[in-house]
């Protein structure tokens, strides 16, 4: 399960990591897979989900959140 802080903390991280552009101030492609589960949460009032729900780019970029967070760099 993945709660709404933890989901957030990796959001934050790719946009650190990959500050938004351009005149709209676009996400990365990472931050961007992240956002749509964490709105839905957000929306639904949500505390936490299943890491299967996700999106397979939601997935990767939490992955490799994760590995950052154990002290691995992603790949």
């Amino acid at each position: 399960m993945i709660s709404l802080p933890e989901l957030e903390a990796a959001i934050n991280y790719w946009r650190a990591r990959s500050p938004s552009t351009g005149e709209d101030l676009k996400l990365c492609p990472q931050a961007a897979a992240l956002a749509v589960p964490y709105a839905g949460m957000i929306v639904t009032h949500a505390h936490d989900l299943s890491l299967d729900t996700l999106a397979p780019a939601a997935r990767d970029a939490y992955a490799a959140w994760q590995l950052v967070q154990s002290g691995k760099p992603p790949a």
